[in-house]
């Protein structure tokens, strides 16, 4: 009888473990958005796969790094597509589960002319993702060096997997995303490398409204003190601030035509993450995420715009061969 869990046939360990969200992506390009009570057409319409956690792996794995994936889904049509994609891109699913009394997340995005998306969610599934969850994939993150996690999963889980992150040494990553009002445990902040927002999500944390450099400066800094090491505050089109315990520098945005700014910033997550795996310089790393971000906000769709190292040679002095 053939071994197929032999070496030969086992996939490599991966270096960056993802614990996040699915969605199926219900997209909508409209003139403007609607008001209160109205219908508005939409000039054109899509579905792709995307879910900030599926987004970022997708974006570590085309940026050069071995990927599995912990999170849920339903056991549902679109499910099996959320899988399938990911599995396509070499990505691990071994580690999401599939929820039999809830259907998979579903998120409406409308885009309008300039490129500017907004987002409602349905977690679905993606609720279900539990500590447990986490510590069922306790050998998968052994054996990685980084934790990329967000925040479209429970708290709970996030929680756990920064801990298990922690108990064997992997570098950590949290895209402290979708914004929300509620403070984020100085503990949890402790067990965070690399904390990434953007301004909405930095003045809901910080509560400190993000306008302009300095005061995306000053919320990085209140964010840092409060327990994150290296906090990155990303401003779109005026590209990102960075505080550490030993400076600040901002770096400015590669120009782009923008299409559409959906997974955006879950690419510059998954190369910030393909960078340090490299242990590269962090301005190194920086530079490159901002330049894949650009080709992202060059092409529409959600993964079907996350570029390939290939796409961003030269950037930020990475290797790309």
């Amino acid at each position: 009888m053939i071994n197929f869990e032999s070496d030969v046939h086992s996939p490599p360990s991966p270096q960056v473990i993802v614990l996040g969200s699915l969605n199926l992506d219900l997209v909508l390009h409209v003139r403007r958005m609607p008001e209160a009570g109205e219908t508005l057409a939409s000039d054109e319409g899509a579905i792709h796969c995307g879910g900030k956690g599926a987004n970022q792996a997708v974006a570590c794995a085309r940026l050069g790094t071995t990927v599995a994936m912990v999170g849920a889904v339903g056991q549902d049509a679109a499910g099996q597509t959320l899988l399938d994609a990911l599995e396509q891109e070499g990505i691990q699913t071994n580690s999401v589960a599939r929820v039999s009394d809830t259907s998979s997340g579903v998120a409406v995005v409308a885009i309008s002319p300039d490129g500017d998306n907004r987002i409602m969610l349905s977690a679905g599934a993606n609720a279900a993702v539990t500590a447990e969850s986490v510590l069922a994939a306790d050998e998968l993150v052994e054996l990685a060096s980084l934790l990329v996690c967000q925040l479209e999963v429970p708290r709970e889980a996030v929680l756990a997997g920064l801990q298990q992150a922690r108990k064997h040494g992997l570098v950590t990553v949290l895209n402290a995303a979708p914004a929300s009002s509620d403070v984020l445990p100085g503990a949890m902040l402790e067990m965070v490398d690399y904390l990434i927002v953007n301004e909405s999500e930095a003045a809901s944390i910080a509560g400190i409204e993000v306008v302009d450099t300095p005061s995306a400066f000053a919320a990085a800094r209140h964010l840092r003190n409060a327990g994150g090491n290296v906090v990155l505050v990303t401003l779109g089109s005026a590209g990102v601030v960075v505080s550490t315990s030993d400076r600040e520098f901002h770096v400015p945005a590669v120009k782009a035509n923008v299409v559409d700014t959906t997974a955006a910033g879950d690419t510059f997550v998954g190369a910030l993450a393909a960078g340090l795996v490299e242990r590269r310089t962090l301005d190194d790393v920086i530079g490159f995420a901002v330049a894949a971000a650009a080709v992202t906000v060059s092409r529409a769709g959600a993964q079907a715009s996350i570029p390939f190292r290939w796409e961003v040679a030269g950037a930020g002095n990475i290797h790309t061969d």
